[in-house]
């Protein structure tokens, strides 16, 4: 049954053959446009319209954001394309107005700057030019001297009316405004930002002035914003991640602090004066006093922003003109994900399961609202997230039903209905524990960044004896537990929270638990609780199956464990997605372990994953096992299985998105062309009126976003009801 043979697998075919056998695509004009369904692009918001034609892209190229020119694969190309999008998208430009690569005269040389900004209407020649951009590769410093900011300043000193100048590397970023001195003199003075297409900076900031962020944009604020903090502050990578992460809580409060004022902000004047760098921090440092107050849970008493002011300023600036609420929760998700990944490295075998592939297994599990979810390994909580983001899509589903509206046209009344709705669900329904206290907390902070819920993700070694986890968990777990909805209405009391037959608490777990024999677990106290604690034999009476005798195993990986006790945290009839080395699945002398397996649970899906799932870091063989908890556990079957007669869903996931460096992989054609797909997006406005938006992007050569329809569908004529 759990055979590796690709044979008695479903093979996911290459993207346009998927499309046309399960019908992801309607086709509209041709074989190459399509209308396509929102759950294929996570940057749009859910009432978009999209429309996509693929287009070849040579290789090593890329396509210009303004005018669709094919242009050379660069890091400084990609910190450009990053810049364009944000000039359009946030500072509200439109196209006409911006002019890549523009050619300007300096004397006798003739130099092409990298972007040039227009006012609106401007014919496009030198002495209009308004706003100068110039990009650069991460390895060239502002104070280059041929590269760096005194380039920029001498390009803004050619052009008559370039009164701004934005420099970046994609790590640093600097903004200047020319000015005459006392004297007749050019002087640059150091800005925030670039003015919007109103030409205006607001002395203060205002909610009405934030803008949702687009594309890449957040996350690479983020990395400059960390990258600020490590060349100032000198910490290390791990101290400089909390410390930012301090500060985006900071921009959360203040965003929700309605009707008061917006303190996060840092004014130009601030930036180069000491002083002025010291009265931002010390209005920084006060929301952080509110927030420790907020989440005390997050954040002790004692806990302070200790950075210095100079790189506080820095990050206060990236961060300020962005509305976090207003942007898109995956885009938020990503940008978080991304940061959390290069700075918090497992040490005790856990690797982070890519956003991809949680999702692909959510989406399998598809929580209802009324369901508890649990991730007992929940390392930087984005499966508790991506499990939380789809119920609420369901719960979002079932009131525009019940409604007879989209969400976009509710009233204030329905509004607050849903969002209390919402945040009761979040505060009942989504459980995470880990091991790694620091783990925990940027758990707490995913799940803040992405609603209010952060209560229930908490500190313990789930595979302890739950006698011996804390009075404090045990009692705040049974009270959560027994305050929470669904469908079995569980009461628990912590003080019979005491073995492994007390743990059946929740409808769904979707874990990826560490593992590797570097880190077996040897402590006989938790390994006699766990049947795949002990050794076992084949039993010659029983048709050479196995069974376990009353010997413990001198150590055992944590994931063999872990397959027990997530067992042991579902309900009858719950269902769990976990992330398991094929060592599991085929090994002879973890037979025993599969049997165990069949006997406790209905095997629904096996997916076999790319050897290259987690790397960067690391090269396993991986397969998500979909498993429901039996009413009752089976006798002992045959040792081939033959005796369970029930069809498997399998499937071969060849195409994750990225090598076994990281590196993004994108869809090519059959001459192994990159495709460019031309979007097209509607986005309706809440007056009704529709805003159009055309735009290219590469596409992710990503198979695990086309199984979850496919799994609907052969679990639907299997007659499987959830």
């Amino acid at each position: 049954m759990l055979s590796k043979n690709p044979r008695e697998r479903l093979l996911i075919e290459h993207y346009p053959d998927c499309v046309k056998r399960f019908g992801r695509f309607e086709s509209v004009v041709g074989a190459r446009q399509y209308h396509c369904p929102l759950s294929m692009f996570d940057s749009i918001g859910k009432e978009d319209l999209i429309t996509v034609t693929e287009l070849v892209i040579p290789d090593n190229k890329i396509s210009d954001f303004i005018d669709g020119k094919f242009r050379i694969d660069t890091p400084e190309e990609r910190v450009r394309q990053n810049i364009l999008r944000r000039i359009i998208d946030s500072l509200h430009y439109s196209k006409d107005q911006v002019k890549v690569e523009f050619t300007i005269k300096m004397g006798s040389n003739k130099p092409r700057i990298d972007i040039a900004i227009f006012p609106d209407g401007a014919s496009h020649e030198q002495e209009n030019i308004a706003i100068i951009v110039e990009c650069k590769k991460e390895s060239v410093s502002p104070s280059d001297r041929k590269e760096g900011v005194g380039q920029l300043k001498s390009y803004m000193a050619a052009s008559l009316n370039a009164e701004w100048g934005l420099w970046t590397n994609g790590r640093h970023r600097e903004v200047w405004k020319k000015a005459k001195g006392p004297k007749g003199e050019l002087q640059y003075l150091e800005q925030v930002d670039v003015p919007p297409v109103t030409g205006e900076l607001p002395s203060g900031r205002t909610r009405n002035d934030l803008d949702r962020a687009v594309g890449e944009v957040l996350l690479y604020a983020f990395k400059t914003s960390h990258n600020q903090i490590h060349a100032i502050d000198g910490f290390q990578k791990e101290k400089a991640f909390f410390e930012l992460l301090k500060l985006i809580f900071c921009k959360i409060w203040d965003e929700k602090n309605v009707p008061n004022d917006l303190e996060f902000f840092v004014r130009s004047s601030e930036l180069g004066d000491p002083d002025g760098q010291l009265a931002c921090k010390k209005r920084i440092e006060a929301i952080f006093e509110r927030v420790k107050a907020k989440f005390p849970q997050i954040f002790a008493a004692g806990e302070s922003i200790d950075l210095n002011p100079r790189s506080l300023v820095r990050v206060v600036a990236e961060l300020q003109n962005f509305s976090l609420l207003s942007t898109n929760i995956d885009i938020k998700g990503k940008a978080y994900e991304e940061i959390v990944g290069s700075n918090l490295k497992g040490d005790r075998g856990q690797f982070f399961t890519p956003r991809n592939v949680m999702e692909m297994a959510v989406r399998m599990l598809n929580p209802k609202d009324d369901e508890r979810v649990l991730d007992p390994a929940c390392g930087t909580g984005g499966f508790i997230v991506t499990a939380m983001l789809h119920s609420m899509s369901y719960l979002e589903s079932s009131y525009e039903k019940k409604l007879k509206k989209k969400m976009i046209n509710w009233g204030d009344i329905e509004k607050q209905a849903y969002n209390e709705k919402m945040s009761e669900t979040i505060a009942s329904n989504f459980y995470g524990f880990d091991i790694t206290p620091e783990l925990v907390k940027a758990s707490k902070m995913n799940m803040v960044m992405n609603n209010d819920g952060s209560g229930n993700v908490f500190h313990t070694d789930s595979l302890l004896p739950p006698y011996m986890w804390t009075l404090e968990f045990r009692q705040e777990l049974s009270a959560a537990v027994s305050r929470s909805g669904g469908e079995k209405n569980i009461r628990v009391s912590s003080d019979k929270l005491r073995s492994a037959k007390d743990l059946a608490m929740f409808d769904i777990i979707v874990t990826n638990p560490p593992f590797g024999t570097k880190i077996e677990i040897k402590d006989r106290t938790v390994l006699e609780q766990f049947d795949l604690g002990h050794i076992w034999e084949r039993d010659p009476d029983r048709n050479g199956s196995w069974r376990k005798t009353e010997r413990l195993q001198s150590g055992v990986p944590p994931e063999q464990l872990f397959v027990e006790r997530c067992v042991q945290f579902l309900v009858p009839g719950g269902r769990m997605a976990i992330v398991l080395p094929d060592s599991i699945l085929s090994s002879p002398g973890l037979a025993y372990i599969r049997q165990w397996m069949l006997q406790n649970c209905k095997l629904i899906a096996s997916v076999d994953m790319h050897v290259d799932t987690f790397q960067p870091m690391v090269g396993v063989q991986t397969s998500i096992l979909i498993l429901e908890k039996l009413l009752k556990p089976l006798t002992t079957p045959n040792s081939d299985f033959t005796s369970l007669n029930y069809e498997v869903f399998m499937a071969i996931v060849e195409k994750v998105g990225h090598d076994k460096r990281g590196q993004t992989l994108y869809k090519r054609d059959q001459l192994g062309r990159e495709l460019l797909q031309e979007i097209q997006r509607v986005t309706q406005t809440p007056s009704g009126n529709n805003n159009i938006e055309k735009y290219t992007d590469k596409i992710v050569d990503d198979q695990c976003p086309l199984l979850p329809p496919i799994f609907f569908e052969w679990k639907n004529r299997s007659g499987i009801s959830w």
